[in-house]
């Protein structure tokens, strides 16, 4: 029986889960945001990604520590900001972060490096009408 064996995984997992949306809260609160970027990221989770770039833009001189803080990213951490500013993109509240970071990748990016982004074709065709 194995019953016994998957539950203590799934409760391992869950606390694995509430110890790294604990880190996360901590890295914010000390203003750690590529640490923070780099954990919401991980965890799959758009909407605190948003968070934590509205944190940082918050920050005096904000945008250049956003700039900052994006181009250390590893190519897949942006590509998986690149998916999540497609959604942030279509609410009028968030568009302003969501374009924010597309100039940063737009910027720092060769044209290149971008074409080589998984999803790149699917995000401009969605971000194109609202941009």
């Amino acid at each position: 029986d194995v019953t016994e064996m998957e539950e203590k995984e799934a409760q391992a997992k869950q606390e694995e889960q509430i110890m790294k949306e604990q880190e996360l809260s901590n890295l914010l609160h000390e203003k750690r945001y590529l640490k923070a970027l780099g954990l919401a990221i991980s965890l799959d989770r758009p909407h605190t990604v948003l968070m934590v770039v509205k944190a940082i833009l918050k920050e005096p001189e904000g945008r250049r520590r956003l700039e900052e803080n994006i181009v250390r990213l590893r190519k897949d951490q942006k590509e998986a900001v690149l998916a999540f500013l497609v959604t942030w993109n279509t609410n009028s509240r968030n568009c302003h972060e969501a374009q924010t970071v597309m100039e940063t990748l737009l910027k720092h990016e060769a044209p290149d490096n971008l074409l080589q982004f998984s999803g790149i074709k699917s995000a401009v065709e969605s971000l194109l009408p609202y941009t």
